[in-house]
């Protein structure tokens, strides 16, 4: 049994390789003809394009792994079966399980080390490569942003301006409410312009309307500036959601989530994303049961049939988690329903077709 692992390892594992490569390049050169014109109107030259691309190749590898890892498993089985290798095998009385238990192994370490090779290694170099092509496009992107709404950790101050200006840490037609430890109104100022200074908003041109709740009185004043400790929310609270999460770290992206979640901010998207970063590291399993069970389904044309069963098995997955990121995003379901549904479906797939093989 040993030597048959053996003998199987050997044949799968130069066509993993070569399967990766091939769909590394195609990525490439989508990613690189896709954005040509830029390049060409920008005079962008030929070795910053080639940074940007080496850059993308972790990326490519995160990509390509799980479909070179189904093409392969399935190319593989498919020459055993093709050449009768494996009505031998299993006449032998070993088992479907027995066999491809290798692959199934390789499934879960591929798992487990592709998400940390995605947080450590494909998260910088992905951000990197998108910095780097912003430079050489000339693609600035504004983070201020009008309509502003936020609220500090602890609740008990509320900022609303009508325009918050990044490049000048500046909020201009902003009403700020301060409330007490028990959440009840305190203070409400209304301030023609909010500056971040020293730790803290100065608010200029104000008109302060305070709340006695001893004598149920409401008062108002007006002041040049008003200052205070409590209003501590860092500028960068109010910045325009331009952050992709796939730019960030588990870490990053968790305190990016909380970040919005208080600031009252939509933050179903990017929850569903950082769910998605945990769902897609077990792809390379789910396709390890998929794959295993379509090693004897092909006996003619093995490679064509692999290599398109790979692409359409894909491209069927990916479409699922767009749906299903659509109707989290939507509230239609929840975000960590839309972040595991396709992993999960396609999991009880790869497993029934797997009791359902031809052995």
């Amino acid at each position: 049994m040993r030597l048959l692992r053996r003998m199987l390892l050997q044949q799968f594992i130069p066509i993993f390789v070569v399967a990766l490569l091939f769909f590394v390049l195609l990525l490439q050169l989508i990613d690189v003809f896709s954005s040509i014109w830029r390049y060409f109107a920008h005079n962008v030259p030929f070795s910053e394009v080639a940074q940007i691309a080496l850059l993308y190749v972790p990326k490519c590898v995160s990509f390509a792994l799980p479909v070179s890892f189904l093409f392969a498993v399935a190319y593989s089985l498919g020459l055993l079966y093709g050449n009768n290798e494996l009505v031998a095998v299993f006449g032998s009385g070993v088992s479907l399980y027995r066999l491809v238990l290798p692959f199934l192994v390789l499934g879960v370490a591929l798992s487990v080390g592709g998400f940390f090779f995605e947080d450590q290694v494909v998260i910088p170099t992905f951000h990197s490569k998108n910095e780097l092509y912003d430079m050489a496009v000339r693609q600035v992107t504004s983070l201020s942003q009008s309509n502003v709404a936020v609220t500090s950790p602890d609740q008990r101050v509320v900022y609303v301006a009508d325009y918050y200006n990044d490049s000048l840490s500046r909020l201009t037609g902003v009403t700020v409410i301060v409330r007490d430890e028990h959440l009840a109104l305190q203070t409400r100022i209304d301030a023609q312009m909010a500056d971040w200074k020293d730790g803290r908003w100065v608010l200029q041109a104000c008109r302060i309307f305070t709340w006695d709740a001893g004598t149920r009185l409401l008062s108002d004043r007006t002041a040049p500036t008003f200052d205070s400790p409590l209003l501590s929310e860092p500028p960068a609270t109010f910045r325009r959601l331009a952050r992709n999460i796939e730019e960030m770290s588990r870490t990053e992206s968790e305190r990016y989530v909380a970040m919005i979640r208080r600031a009252g901010l939509p933050y179903r998207e990017a929850l569903t994303d950082l769910y998605r970063k945990y769902s897609f590291a077990f792809t390379p399993l789910v396709v390890a049961f998929i794959a295993s069970s379509l090693g004897s389904a092909f006996k003619k044309n093995i490679l064509l049939m692999s290599l398109l069963s790979a692409l359409v098995i894909s491209v069927c997955f990916y479409v699922a988690q767009m749906v299903s990121a659509i109707l989290s995003k939507n509230g239609l379901v929840p975000p960590l329903a839309g972040a595991w549904t396709p992993v999960s479906l396609f999991l009880v797939i790869g497993f029934m077709l797997f009791r359902t093989a031809r052995t």
